[in-house]
């Protein structure tokens, strides 16, 4: 496969089936603004549920999650999902 197989038409089409269904971000919880910017933060990402490098599929349906920017970032590659902090306000 020649070239980047994230800029292909059935990845495009995976993040386009998945944006449609305006899911809440898998990791946080909170709405995804879909009219933000690719580059924000909390704009819209396709997450995969088992990593990539953890033998993850790329273009698998029952793998793929909505998340924002900022969540997907933070999470990496762990098979975790990181826990908020806890505030120090009782």
């Amino acid at each position: 496969m020649a070239g980047n197989p994230r800029n292909g038409r059935r990845y495009r089409a995976l993040c386009d089936w998945l944006r449609a269904q305006r899911l809440p971000c898998w990791l946080c919880g909170h709405n995804i603004d879909g009219a933000l910017d690719a580059k924000h933060p909390m704009s819209f990402t396709l997450d995969h549920l088992v990593p990539l490098s953890k033998g993850g599929g790329l273009l698998d349906p029952a793998n793929a999650r909505a998340a924002h920017r900022r969540c997907n970032s933070a999470r990496g590659n762990r098979t975790t999902i990181p826990q908020p902090r806890a505030s120090r306000r009782w």
